[in-house]
């Protein structure tokens, strides 16, 4: 059995669908043994494209990202990605690959059999939270993938349900694999926490939000939230976003600036991945009122960092972590503000919500959701191969 990944989105400065193909990248040639697991690209193309993210992503930092530069720049990569789709398909046939994985949705042309992840449907269920080329993009493209695919995963049973529903999928054709939680997300000594807190320079004690800034992850309604307690507690609590800004966030960003900020809210950006366990560990309680996830992976982290979590009722969350966590509709100003005061003022009932917290986020592994994709590759190249049944 020969498979080939698009490890693409490993390169860029990662976010969850790129820990999600780097720990598949990671894992799968272990259990292969003597098959063959390769990613693309590899090589000089490989170094070549990281340094093209790279400089993309510098250019939609800049402040003025309308400018002639970003044009110029946005030029580059899609010429550059021309050159990435034909380059792939020449290395599928000269690979002669039994199959083609792409972690990300949109498959690239190849004359192989395909597999593709489909993390959620948002831009299919709520194309206001997309910019307008992306959901026309998968408006042109999603018939096709839909007939090439032989088969697609979901990262939850929520998800699965969504494709089988609103895609038309026949429910064999979807397999549901959960994603996972590197090793390192784990309780810390308090004195490691803390210096590692202060080399970001940053307090001992805070409310944590982490995810990308953008519509669907509902930051403005939690900043109104916030700004709306009493100052004695944002004063001991200061609220603490990590994440780079997203698409259409403009209204977020003016909120944070003119009103937010001087009332106890803090943004650290984008934080690399040997920041998160501390950031973890030094949080009072995550808070993740995001309306929609196809998995959400910060609340488990959060988790398996042995923290409380006040999360929304989206329904992948429901799926992975209600009983455990504090959740509540994304909508309910009046819940959300409730949760914050009493996790910040009732330390029995934060440490219920701690209790337990690491039990529930320790069998969602990478190694595991290796080993099912796996487990979907050999029954799809070797159909003799009968996988386990997955719920939903």
């Amino acid at each position: 059995m020969r498979v080939i990944v698009n490890e693409l989105q490993s390169l860029k400065q990662r976010t969850g669908i790129g820990h999600y193909t780097a720990e598949l990248l990671h894992w799968l040639p272990s259990l292969a043994g003597s098959e063959c697991i390769e990613g693309f690209p590899t090589g000089w193309v490989r170094r070549a494209t990281r340094l093209c993210f790279r400089a993309g992503g510098k250019v939609a930092q800049a402040s003025a990202a309308r400018t002639w530069r970003s044009k110029l720049t946005g030029c580059a990569r899609d010429r550059w990605q021309d050159f990435l789709n034909r380059r792939f398909r020449q290395v599928c046939a000269a690979g002669r690959f039994d199959l083609y994985h792409e972690p990300n949705y949109l498959p690239m042309p190849a004359d192989c059999p395909t597999i593709a992840t489909l993390h959620d449907l948002s831009v299919v269920l709520h194309p206001q939270w997309h910019p307008a080329d992306r959901v026309k993009r998968f408006e042109q493209q999603m018939p096709e993938v839909l007939s090439r695919c032989v088969h697609f995963l979901a990262d939850t049973d929520a998800v699965r349900r969504e494709v089988i529903q609103h895609l038309g999928v026949a429910p064999q054709r979807v397999t549901r694999v959960h994603m996972g939680i590197r090793p390192d997300l784990r309780p810390l000594p308090p004195e490691i926490v803390q210096r590692a807190l202060a080399r970001l320079g940053l307090p001992p004690r805070y409310l944590l939000c982490l995810g990308t800034i953008e519509p669907r992850k509902n930051v403005l309604r939690l900043l109104k939230v916030y700004v709306s307690l009493p100052a004695s507690i944002r004063e001991k609590w200061p609220l603490l976003l990590v994440g780079g800004w997203g698409w259409n966030a403009e209204e977020t960003a003016h909120y944070l600036h003119d009103a937010a900020k001087p009332r106890g809210v803090l943004h650290l950006g984008y934080a690399a991945d040997e920041s998160l366990p501390a950031l973890y560990n030094g949080a009072r309680a995550l808070v993740f009122p995001s309306y929609y996830e196809g998995f959400g992976l910060p609340p488990l982290e959060m988790l398996a960092c042995g923290g409380a979590v006040l999360a929304s009722t989206a329904a992948a969350l429901q799926e992975t972590v209600a009983g455990q966590a504090h959740m509540m509709p994304p909508d309910d100003d009046d819940a959300w503000r409730a949760a914050l005061l009493r996790v910040t003022t009732d330390d029995d009932w934060h440490r219920q919500l701690c209790r337990g917290a690491t039990a529930v986020a320790q069998p969602y592994t990478w190694q595991r959701t290796a080993a099912e994709t796996f487990q979907v590759y050999r029954q799809l190249c070797e159909p003799t191969v009968v996988p386990q049944r997955r719920a939903g």
